[in-house]
């Protein structure tokens, strides 16, 4: 047996209960742990009875999984409008959606967003997946126009909001995450239900935004689009091609997939296969939010597994091995 290799630091999981379940204090103290994602809404059961109650609760069940071993990073989907997590109706502050926040002026961005980082931070959280940089390329898709979650059709108003995020979560302490490489605002489909495929609708001027604003935030989330031309038939969070793009721009930046259970994966593969395809693609925090399917059990075995390939195959562990550096330099 080689040297130790805490592979459960690639792991971004989800979990279904407002405490931390025995399975993931479990899975932490097996392999190691490197990511929580929280949701107030649970698919399965489709209620809102998940991990967000109160801010009191979440501040409670934040101090819970930062005593985990190796201390996870505490993410959530807080972009504002249709996609916030914390909601005013629980207590939480008030964030509007990227379509509104792009119409507003530079001081009124800051305004809305002071109170908002600031809560997210004294409430333990670490990382929002946020910003979405998808350009409204088509106001009707599914996943970003039609959910308002894109700043703008012009990249120059999605940079000048970019930049004021930036500003605030610098000045809060608060990691960010640019979303959905390499931009699904042209999607005619939504990747929770269907294989997305971008190949006729991805377009240089919205690449040109991931290569103009990887290098000024820490991590980055790949989409489930497929780009023919990149890699036939392979989704983006899945493609060595894609991956290598990015790091062109940005090499120490963290590559996140996006949840490895949205059907734009699951079509094509298992989460077991998608995982190690993840990884060996040079991806570095697999996501699996265990919240479009209830895969909470399997999770120490997907990493068992990647663990035992990482043991008979040297590139693969040399990836591992990189990829947990990346976590640990964000975590640090």
């Amino acid at each position: 047996m080689s040297s130790y290799l805490p592979i459960g630091e690639l792991f971004l999981l989800g979990f279904r209960t407002p405490q931390v379940p025995p399975w993931m204090r479990g899975f932490a103290r097996d392999y190691g742990l490197g990511g929580v994602i929280l949701f107030d809404y649970d698919c399965t059961d489709r209620k809102y009875e998940r991990n967000i109650f109160s801010p009191a609760q979440v501040k409670a069940l934040c101090e819970e999984i930062h005593a985990l071993p190796t201390r996870p990073l505490i993410f959530i989907d807080q972009e504002g409008g249709k996609v916030r997590r914390l909601k005013e109706e629980r207590g939480f502050a008030p964030l509007p959606s990227a379509r509104q926040f792009g119409r507003l002026t530079k001081q009124e961005r800051l305004d809305a967003l002071r109170p908002a980082y600031a809560e997210m931070r004294d409430l333990g959280i670490d990382a929002d997946l946020a910003p979405v940089v998808d350009l409204d390329i088509n106001p009707d898709s599914p996943d970003i126009g039609s959910a308002q979650r894109s700043f703008s059709a012009d990249p120059r108003i999605v940079e000048d909001c970019v930049a004021a995020l930036v500003e605030v979560a610098r000045a809060t302490g608060l990691k960010l995450c640019l979303k959905h490489f390499p931009g699904t605002g042209g999607a005619k489909v939504n990747p929770h239900d269907h294989v997305m495929d971008l190949s006729d609708c991805i377009t240089d001027t919205q690449v040109k935004i991931f290569e103009t604003l990887a290098p000024r935030i820490p991590m980055v989330l790949f989409s489930h689009g497929v780009v023919n031309q990149w890699e036939k038939d392979t989704p983006c969070c899945l493609s060595s091609v894609a991956i290598r793009k990015l790091r062109q721009w940005a090499p120490q930046t963290v590559v996140v997939t996006d949840d490895l259970q949205m059907q734009g994966v699951q079509k094509l593969m298992t989460t077991e296969e998608a995982a190690l395809r993840a990884l060996r693609a040079g991806a570095d925090f697999i996501l699996i939010g265990n919240n479009m399917k209830d895969e909470q059990d399997e999770s120490a075995r997907y990493a068992q597994k990647l663990l035992d390939a990482c043991e008979t195959d040297a590139s693969l562990r040399a990836n591992a091995q990189a990829a947990i550096e990346r976590i640990q330099r964000l975590k640090a």
